[in-house]
């Protein structure tokens, strides 16, 4: 009996999962878990940056680890959220901004993330990262161009991975 109650219930799961249309999020998202494994590069200094992408939490998350030369480890963790990819960032300067990327259908070329606030961040004047553009080169190159902003100025951060 409790076979049959298993099976029932993967099956109901499945069912339920199933029914729910795929949506532009969706494929982008499938894109960044793509993304799974350790990536080297440098800015637009030349300075070394390097960036892992792991797949977490049931295939429900992707969590990536970036390390600029000069720079403490930052963390971002990215997950659907309706029609839309959400990504939380972990930043060393103890703010954690939250960003916003809906993807337009058939566009899986880039995702465009743009901030929505941040927790710890008392006043938007205080430096903060503000958007993420990820390029999706081809397979094995990925592009990121993040913007830092403080102060009403922006500085923007280019970082060109190759796969390892």
């Amino acid at each position: 009996m409790k076979t049959v109650l298993v099976v029932v219930m993967v099956a109901v799961a499945i069912a339920g999962a199933a029914a729910r249309p795929a949506t532009s999020a969706d494929a982008a998202f499938q894109q960044l878990r793509s993304l799974s494994g350790n990536w080297e590069g440098k800015d637009e200094e030349g300075s070394a940056v390097r960036t892992n992408f792991r797949v977490v939490a049931g295939n429900t998350a992707v969590l990536e680890t970036l390390k600029h030369a000069d720079m403490e480890e930052m963390l971002t963790l990215y997950s659907v959220d309706g029609d839309s990819i959400a990504l939380q960032h972990y930043c060393p300067t103890n703010n954690a901004p939250r960003m916003r990327a809906t993807p337009a259908a058939g566009q899986l070329k880039q995702l465009a993330f743009t901030f929505q606030g941040a927790g710890n961040l008392p006043d938007s004047e205080i430096g903060h990262q503000h958007k993420l553009v990820i390029e999706f080169v081809d397979a094995n190159h990925v592009t990121e161009h993040w913007t830092w902003r403080s102060k009403g100025k922006d500085t923007l951060m280019v970082f060109r991975f190759t796969r390892k």
